[in-house]
């Protein structure tokens, strides 16, 4: 194998590498389905999709957001752990979706250990 073409595929490992690694930086963390689902619905963030890209629009606010491409899910992911510190609760088996005004919206049921978990790392309560 002469230089050249020994620089070429160390060239083309070293991209493959890097792309690799960025896509695996710009993934969300995983979520418990049941659990994030059933909170997502009180959540005031939504995405909005548009010719430019994706938008984080506050539904209570109206503020909007327009992170890059690449960090659009990381920050939408931000701003629910943000949101969900202030407005849930675990208590006994439930989690409590509170209200501004830290009214009881919903009580969603903790059935197992892997979704303690999950609300634990996730939304930090």
């Amino acid at each position: 194998m002469n230089p050249k073409k020994g620089i070429l595929i160390g060239l083309l490992f070293a991209f493959l590498v890097m792309g690799i690694l960025s896509m695996q930086r710009a993934m969300p963390e995983e979520k418990n389905e049941r659990i994030y689902k059933a909170v997502k619905i009180y959540s005031p963030y939504t995405l909005e999709k548009r010719i430019g890209g994706l938008t984080i629009i506050n539904t209570q606010t109206g503020d909007k957001e327009k992170p890059s491409a690449a960090d659009v899910l990381l920050r939408l992911d931000e701003l629910d752990k943000e949101w969900g510190k202030s407005h849930l609760q675990v208590i006994d088996k439930s989690l409590i979706v509170l209200g501004e005004n830290n009214q009881t919206i919903v009580k969603i049921f903790i059935e197992t250990e892997n979704e303690r978990a999950f609300i634990k790392s996730f939304y930090g309560i």
